[in-house]
């Protein structure tokens, strides 16, 4: 292969991803958009361009795969385009990270903020959400002994930890919320503000934007407002939200930031972004490995080590096919497909739908409860159940007060059809497992 210039790399996957010419390639997608003229309901409903987005991501045969939680599998142009990205590092080796990767990474990351409304100066690139997360909670110097931390049972486990953790580093005390079964958009905002009533001497908290555990969507902005009169800082984890829903920091309105790209972006595995709003970085220790003088920046606030530079420069031909389908045509998609299933079944007798019906509240992700099965081994046989009899692979989650569940969560090459079948297979699960 010829070389690989740093004007040609900015030429095709900069450039390209505004314009989509990358996606006109040889090794790229060509189907038409839907109408402009259509609604993003009825966008989301045309099952034939969606058969066309679905036949640009090779998945397992065999299966009706609605765990598309963990991680979302990259379209067949961004992984040809990482396989040519891996063969240019392999093959420039140390050169290309000594003299020309930095380059490019700033032309990545200006690109990432500004998808965000952010400022370059705000972003930086991470291996995940769990390590910008991480470094947020660990960097965090605002508590002092007697103060109080916050979190909720819907948070992710590992940030659990790390809020746990840090609390006993500083002597505060721990707050763990449950959140209430059922609720609404205002019954949540008015929940966390009778929480930080209770608990003047909290200074921090942790919010989930879409919670891993049932796909519960936090009213984000209200309730980081709430918190900000009180004086409380709040650290937002939206590993899961960004590019299942649209959005940018600042409907959020916080200060501190994890995000996943290699979720709903679509970028290859290990890719995150941590953000630090503008005159907040003291607010963040810097990383123990830190450079001096690299506490002025947000580079100093993590430290990755050698990470995957194929992945990084994968990020554009991510955002480009992103672009293709469009952030709102993706959004009401995985709307509508979540809701395929969940109008199917939600009537049954014996079965709990873990979002409320309320738009605001869910997007794609959402859990069920078969009712008098809340245990994690309950909900482990229900999974499986449903893979060995209907061949519809999902996961169980545990950590929920109200009990253990198991997730649905659809993605872009999920047909109407596939979330239809699993509907049918829940209402055989529930006939079979019912109290």
């Amino acid at each position: 292969m010829s070389s690989f210039t740093r004007r040609q790399f900015l030429t095709t996957s900069l450039a390209s991803a505004a314009a989509g010419s990358l996606l006109a390639s040889p090794a790229g997608w060509s189907a038409p958009l839907p109408s402009s003229a259509q609604s993003p309901l009825a966008q989301a409903q045309d099952e034939a361009y969606w058969a066309q987005v679905a036949s640009q991501y090779e998945v397992r045969p065999g299966i009706i795969n609605v765990e598309n939680g963990n991680w979302g599998i990259m379209a067949k142009p961004v992984m040809q385009a990482y396989f040519k990205h891996t063969e240019r590092v392999n093959r420039d080796n140390s050169y290309f990270s000594r003299r020309q990767y930095w380059p490019l990474l700033k032309d990545i990351v200006a690109s990432v903020a500004d998808r965000l409304g952010a400022n370059p100066e705000e972003i930086g690139l991470t291996r995940g959400a769990t390590e910008a997360l991480q470094n947020l909670i660990g960097g965090f110097n605002g508590l002092t002994k007697g103060d109080a931390l916050m979190y909720a049972d819907l948070d992710y486990g590992a940030m659990q930890d790390a809020m746990r953790t840090k609390a006993a580093q500083c002597g505060a005390e721990v707050i763990e919320l449950a959140i209430p079964e059922p609720v609404d958009h205002q019954g949540l905002i008015a929940f966390y503000q009778a929480a930080f009533a209770r608990h003047p001497n909290c200074k921090l908290l942790l919010l989930t934007h879409i919670s891993h555990r049932t796909g519960l969507v936090m009213p984000v902005k209200e309730i980081t407002a709430a918190a900000r009169e009180r004086g409380i800082a709040v650290i937002v984890d939206a590993a899961h939200s960004w590019g299942q829903m649209d959005f940018g920091v600042a409907d959020l309105g916080a200060d501190f930031i994890g995000f996943n790209l290699h979720k709903w972006m679509g970028a290859p595995l290990g890719v995150g972004v941590m953000y630090i709003r503008q005159g907040k970085l003291e607010q963040i220790a810097a990383n123990m490995s830190a450079s001096p003088g690299q506490e002025q920046s947000i580079w100093g606030k993590f430290h990755s080590g050698t990470s995957n530079f194929a992945a990084f420069l994968s990020v554009p031909d991510a955002f480009a096919f992103h672009d293709q389908i469009g952030a709102k045509a993706k959004a009401a998609r995985l709307q509508y497909l979540r809701n395929l299933w969940v109008n199917e079944v939600r009537q049954l007798d014996g079965i709990d739908i873990l979002t409320p019906q309320d738009p605001r509240l869910h997007a794609g992700i959402t859990s069920f409860r078969i009712k008098g099965h809340s245990s994690s081994a309950q909900n482990r046989a229900i999974a499986e159940y449903l893979l060995a009899e209907h061949q519809v692979f999902c996961v169980h989650r545990d950590g929920i007060h109200h009990g253990s569940c198991v997730r649905i969560t659809p993605s872009l090459y999920n047909s109407a059809e596939d979330l239809k079948l699993t509907a049918k297979a829940i209402a055989h699960a529930v006939s079979r497992f019912a109290a």
